[in-house]
């Protein structure tokens, strides 16, 4: 007798309120190859889907169980340890099973289930009867002899939608399957370029015009430059390919920026300063525990944190155990990888987009089969499916960029744990500026703590000046750049030494505002003021990217007295060209993305002295080490601080000490300025001394007091609807349900529950936003008073059109 097994499977793209493991009968074929780890097809409702297998089981009978359709793995592509992980992030982050298991993959691993259709011996024998079009579509899919995608078939037809090749499914000519397609292409960007129809007697409307402009100074650009510089939309562009005036193609926008040589070149062996080595041994010692051990590397600028755990890597490599490595950004830290891949060779593998699917993949198979134990990347490194893990580094662990922004929801800190513990290893956090949780949990004793207080070698700390605006402003200066940091900048300039900007704001100006109706302009779809681009000469919305031509007169009244206040890196650059004519000038913000040069580009061009001054956002304060820069400039230091958040000060202490902890890191002496309306602020003199410690007692104590982490955790629920009042309710009806409930079955629960109230942009894309904030301390009770409140209102239809997600300690709670 056969025996009888049947699978635990987690099915994608289901809702919360309905998201468990579903069970499916085992075919006979697949008795022998189906394990748990495996994705699998199978048939969910009235679709077809594709599913995890997270347990294989004998059971006496299958009788009414649906047969999972096709094993789409042959092997397993997620270890135990890694299923277990799932079910941990769907209990701490609120997501589904399969959206857990979805983001531990590489996209190159990824499929999609495409609808596909085939003949049937029906319309074989009808062929001749039929009309004309179901005829050809009849005879164009029996050609092919294996099923064809819809919308294959409906882009060779002219068919807008599949209803037709439904229709003759139900009449039997055509059958109907789910085909399994993997995403094994790199993306794409839409290219345009003109064709030969284009001359110039060709009528053009106004915008077709621009587009027309633009490409015959380019020669081809993209459809997203295209719609930056001139503010029309796709169907401009559209509408142009149609006409054959122009065409459009697809070119690839990724390529495999790290090449892994497979022999380490020859290595010297890291050495270390008494004060490094005392950090070194002391985590050397955790790691020989062989038990699960987070430690708090905590260092200033500059002391060398990299050697001490980069000796404990060679350490950890020598005993073949698997190692982690994370960094908040590759792309800012060229170096670093570098000097891996020098030393490493072919046991390291990179996790980062800027590699090729094709890349990305055989570099997670590399691990998978052991041929690499080294994975270095950003947040996604955490995944990496290695086993035996004997060490985890977070490089830069107060990083907002470990924690992901959409489901699921997680911080790679926390996962980090997660597989600290499984591995029984250590997890170094390493930071000049750690995060308060962390600095207070090394503090209370829950982290080992290390530190570093003087920095490596001969290299010091630089000298940081403070400088009053007020007295600036008072004295005619109405520039961005104070009188001090121009002599500074001259200075550097004539003794060929390299400086760097920061000010955290991208465009020209932050908004214009009217000086008749004092009414600022905003964006129609989002509650933001538009930002003012000089590169294009429009106003744009960061948010959902809405664009306008900069206007000569006010929107509502048509007074010409238009006021442009705030200053972004746009304009900080042009008035430091008008100053300094003849320096070479790098400016790093997110709108270079669209000139499609890499950061690293730009970065080691500035590490080779082909540029004197680099300008930018937060990039320009992370991760960099440049031992020509020996000034760095902050500008509008006071826009960081008053944002309304409780982790604002922390964020402004953080990148303060980091920028200015890029200057003087070689032989020659630093200096700093800080420019600043507010000198008097403890938080700018604490970051211009590198004094950490103080601002932590001066944190803590507020963070006490007013019940946030580390002495509280924080939950957001966020309501996004179309209607503003439904939405509102929405949100309003679901805290009166998790009320009820947390007083009826979990009366000693410690909660604070605030709101609802609207988001501080509280319209984005013409969605409006509403959050609820939940003080609690995480428990089991909490997980599960919010998983059943989320389980039983999402069953109610009445608010199915209002999106509802819980976001546990968000980096921020705006």
């Amino acid at each position: 007798m056969t025996e009888v097994f049947v699978a635990e499977v987690a099915v994608e793209n289901t809702a919360y309120h309905f998201d468990k493991l579903y069970t499916y009968a085992v075919p006979e074929e697949m008795l022998t190859c189906l394990c748990k780890g495996c994705r699998v097809m199978i048939n969910f409702g009235s679709t077809s889907r594709q599913g995890m297998v997270f347990s294989v089981c004998k059971v006496g009978s299958a009788d009414g169980l649906k047969p999972i359709k096709k094993q789409i793995d042959k092997t397993p592509v997620l270890s135990d340890e890694l299923l277990k992980m799932a079910v941990f992030m769907k209990e701490h982050y609120f997501c589904t099973l399969y959206d857990a298991c979805a983001a531990m993959l590489p996209p190159g691993l990824s499929v999609k289930v495409a609808k596909g259709f085939s003949t049937t011996d029906l319309a074989v024998s009808l062929a001749n009867t039929l009309p004309e079009q179901e005829r050809a579509i009849v005879k164009y899919i029996s050609a092919r002899k294996k099923p064809v995608r819809s919308e294959q078939v409906c882009k060779r037809f002219g068919i807008e939608n599949d209803v037709m090749l439904k229709a003759m499914a139900k009449k039997g000519l055509l059958a109907e399957s789910a085909l399994v397609q993997k995403r094994s292409k790199n993306p794409t960007v839409k290219m345009l370029r003109l064709t030969d129809l284009y001359d110039d007697n060709v009528t053009l409307s106004p915008k077709q015009a621009e587009v027309v402009n633009i490409l015959l100074m380019s020669g081809a650009a993209s459809q997203k430059e295209i719609c930056y510089f001139t503010g029309v939309t796709p169907s401009v562009t559209d509408a142009l390919v149609k006409r054959g005036i122009c065409c459009c193609y697809e070119e690839e926008v990724t390529q495999d920026k790290y090449t892994i040589a497979q022999t380490p070149e020859v290595q010297p062996e890291i050495t270390l300063t008494p004060q490094q080595n005392r950090a070194y041994e002391s985590l050397l010692e955790k790691y020989n525990m062989h038990k699960p051990f987070v430690s708090l590397l905590y260092g200033v600028t500059g002391s060398g944190k990299t050697s001490v755990f980069m000796k404990l890597i060679d350490k950890v490599d020598s005993e073949n155990r698997g190692i982690i490595c994370m960094v908040p950004e590759i792309a800012l830290t060229p170096q670093l990888i570098s000097d891996f891949q020098k030393r490493y060779g072919g046991k390291l593998a990179v996790f980062h987009s800027g590699l090729s699917l094709k890349k990305r993949l055989e570099e997670w198979q590399r691990v998978k089969n052991g041929e690499a134990n080294i994975a270095v990347g950003t947040r996604s490194a955490i995944f990496a499916p290695l086993k035996n893990i004997g060490l985890i580094v977070i490089d830069e662990e107060q990083e907002y960029t470990y924690k992901s922004s959409s489901s699921p929801r997680f911080h790679a800190r926390e996962l980090a744990k997660f597989r600290c513990n499984q591995n029984s290893c250590l997890l170094i956090l390493s930071s000049a500026t750690p995060s308060v949780e962390s600095f207070y949990a090394a503090r209370t004793g829950r982290y080992g703590l290390e530190i570093l207080d003087r920095r490596y070698g001969r290299a010091k700390l630089p000298n940081v000046i403070t400088v009053d605006m007020n007295i600036e402003a008072s004295q005619g200066n109405t520039s961005g750049y104070s009188t001090v940091l121009l002599e500074e900048l001259r200075a550097n300039l004539e003794s060929h030494r390299q400086s760097i900007i920061l000010l955290n704001r991208r465009g020209y100006n932050t908004f214009v505002a009217c000086r008749s109706c004092s009414k600022v302009i905003s964006c129609p779809n989002c509650s933001i003021s538009l930002t003012y681009h000089s590169a294009n000469n429009r106003l744009m919305c960061h948010y959902c990217g809405y664009s306008m031509p900069l206007p000569q007169d006010c929107p509502d009244c048509h007074s010409t007295k238009l006021r442009y206040s705030g200053m972004g890196t746009q304009r900080a650059e042009q008035e430091l060209s008008s100053f300094f004519p003849g320096a070479r000038l790098l400016r790093l913000d997110t709108d270079i993305v669209l000139r499609r040069f890499s950061y690293e580009q730009k970065l080691s061009a500035f590490r080779r002295g082909e540029y004197d001054i680099m300008l930018g956002t937060q990039m320009v304060a992370k991760g960099l080490n440049f031992p020509n820069v020996t000034l760095v400039g902050v500008l509008s230091a006071d826009n960081m601080m008053y944002t309304g958040d409780f982790r604002s000060y922390e964020r402004t202490f953080s990148l303060l000490t980091q920028v200015v902890g890029r200057s003087g890191r070689g032989d020659y002496e630093g200096r700093a300025l800080i420019q600043t309306y507010d000198p008097s602020n403890p938080i700018i003199s604490m970051a211009a001394a590198q004094d950490y410690e103080s601002f932590f007692e001066s944190e803590i104590s507020i963070r006490k007091a007013m019940l946030y982490p580390p002495f509280a955790d924080i939950c957001i629920l966020a309501f996004i609807g179309k209607n503003q009042e439904h939405t509102i309710r929405t949100a309003q009806a679901f805290a009166a349900d998790f009320s009820s409930l947390a007083v009826d079955s979990y009366p000693t629960l410690p909660l604070r529950v605030m709101g609802p109230t609207p988001a501080l942009v509280s319209r984005v894309k013409n969605r409006y936003r509403y959050r609820i904030i939940i003080k609690f301390r995480s428990c089991r009770a909490f997980r599960e008073l919010l998983s059943d409140t989320l389980t039983a209102f999402g069953k109610k239809r009445e608010y199915s059109d209002v999106s509802v997600y819980a976001d546990i300690n968000p980096d921020t709670i705006l």
